[in-house]
Parts: C-alpha cells; sequence; structure tokens
C-alpha cells in the first residue's frame, strides 16, 4: 500500500484542519494510507518537515497544507517562493513527490475558504497521478 505523510501549518489552524479532512478523505479514494501527519508552526517549516519525512523508507510521498495570506508587505511573497522552490527541489533529490496543498502566497482573506478544499484534493491528486 502506498503510504504518504501530510505536514499542516498551525497558522490558520481552523481553515488548514477543513483541507486535513480533505485531504484524508481524498486520500482514502485513492487506496492511500496517511501514515503519518506532523503540524508545524507556519508554512515556512514546511520543507524541513517534509524532507525528514520523505527521507524515510516507509513514505512514498507527502503533501504540504497551509495558508500564506497577503500582507502589507512582500515578506509572504517571498516566503512563499521560497518554500516552493525548496519543496521541489526536496522532490528532485528524494524522487517521491510531494502535493502542493499551500494557498497564496497573496492570498487575501476572501480567496481562502473558495480553495480550501481544491488545494487539499489537488494536492492528494497530484501524489496520486505521480504514484
Amino acid at each position: 500500500m502506498t503510504r504518504i505523510a501530510l505536514v499542516c501549518a498551525r497558522y490558520h489552524r481552523e481553515n488548514v484542519e477543513l483541507m486535513l479532512e480533505v485531504a484524508k478523505n481524498r486520500a482514502q479514494d485513492f487506496g492511500i494510507e496517511v501514515a503519518e501527519i506532523i503540524w508545524v508552526p507556519g508554512s515556512m517549516e514546511i520543507p524541513l518537515a517534509i524532507k525528514g519525512l520523505i527521507s524515510r523508507d516507509d513514505i512514498d510521498g507527502a503533501a504540504c497544507l497551509g495558508i500564506i495570506e497577503k500582507g502589507e508587505t512582500q515578506h509572504g511573497l517571498v516566503m512563499g517562493q521560497a518554500v516552493v522552490k525548496t519543496i521541489l527541489e526536496l522532490q528532485l533529490e528524494f524522487d517521491k513527490p510531494i502535493g502542493l496543498g499551500i494557498i497564496g502566497p497573496g492570498a487575501e482573506p476572501e480567496h481562502v475558504e473558495p480553495r480550501l478544499a481544491p488545494h487539499a484534493s489537488g494536492a492528494i491528486d497530484a501524489i496520486a497521478a505521480v504514484l
């Protein structure tokens, strides 16, 4: 059986918990076991947690769930670019898929709710397609 891990950002926890439920249900649709769920402070900490997980032989892939809202400065954009670039590099380093379920960067509050389910299920769909 395919086993994946989910890494969830606690920042915006209530919304990310909804994403987590969608992701778990979608994994079940594909017969994928969610072997581990890890919560980290925010999206910036996701790559480190993912690296530890996908380096394990018993984990076939991972998905990350989080939200990077638009702020008053470019901080979120810079952070989001760094996170996504690192996630892409981890996929290549470990040859395992990582589903990107991070809303943003630059998401306005009204953009978040309609994107929760599509981003969460899309992250799992990407893993299933690669595996």
